[in-house]
């Protein structure tokens, strides 16, 4: 652990007063942007298989836990040493079947202690959905959402019922045209349903949806690399078989 010991002291000379003006002036806050980002090139790193580049975005990632641990040691709130331990203990306690005499069966069976196990830690909570985040995506609260309701036993009786939902939001959406405070309100709705149709297909919608933004992306650099004239210049015909000109030349991503 040497280099992790000299990480954490450069990080508190970064902090002190002989060290960087730019450092010393950050707070919890005004590093929230970097934690986001530096967690989302991590996961870039993983989707690409690039080992080097995790190496590095993971450090980068490591760098955000030690400079907010180190400025609530500057106020006097906790240090790093505060964080592991908590972390430590919350494993162990989460973990009976390793650390305890828990007998289980299944990962089924590991992830309902899991849950059990922190019910009891957060006896604090009165809702199931106490606790959700309001910082993550819209989309990947509507999945912790929807997968905090069905632990309560609150779930379409089978997939028909939810694709039936599905299209009601749908049809509920088309009738509000011309209002758009209410058309919003329905296409909320029209995207919730869609996430408890990736959740019970055990689909994850953040992903599916990232997966979606790259193939777009990739088609349509195809397209612009395929079209003789500016795209501006196209009618609605050509659009369309300039795009299945796109989506053979383009491996799904």
């Amino acid at each position: 652990m040497e280099n992790l010991d000299k990480l954490i002291e450069t990080v508190r000379i970064l902090r002190s007063p002989e060290g960087c003006e730019w450092d010393r002036a950050q707070t919890h806050k005004t590093l929230k942007p970097n934690m986001l980002e530096e967690a989302y090139e991590a996961v870039d790193a993983i989707d690409t298989g690039d080992m080097a580049n995790l190496r590095e975005e993971l450090g980068d990632v490591l760098l955000q836990v030690l400079l907010h641990s180190q400025i609530a040691d500057d106020n006097g709130k906790f240090n790093l040493d505060d964080v592991a331990k908590e972390l430590n203990e919350k494993l162990i306690h989460r973990h009976p079947h390793v650390f305890g005499d828990v007998k289980v069966n299944s990962t089924d069976d590991i992830v309902n202690n899991w849950d059990l196990l922190k019910k009891e830690e957060k006896k604090d909570r009165k809702s199931a959905m106490d606790g959700i985040s309001k910082a993550q995506s819209a989309l990947m609260s509507a999945q912790k959402i929807s997968k905090r309701a069905v632990k309560t036993g609150f779930e379409w009786p089978d997939e028909k019922s939810l694709y039936e939902c599905v299209f009601s939001e749908i049809k509920e959406f088309q009738d509000a045209k011309g209002d758009k405070d209410h058309m919003e309100e329905e296409l909320g709705d029209i995207l919730f349903a869609v996430v408890n149709l990736a959740r019970w297909n055990k689909i994850d919608a953040e992903q599916a949806l990232l997966r979606a933004n790259k193939k777009f992306m990739a088609r349509f650099r195809k397209m612009e690399e395929l079209a003789e004239k500016p795209l501006e210049q196209f009618s609605f015909e050509e659009f369309d078989n300039l795009w299945k000109q796109a989506k053979k030349n383009v491996n799904e991503c």
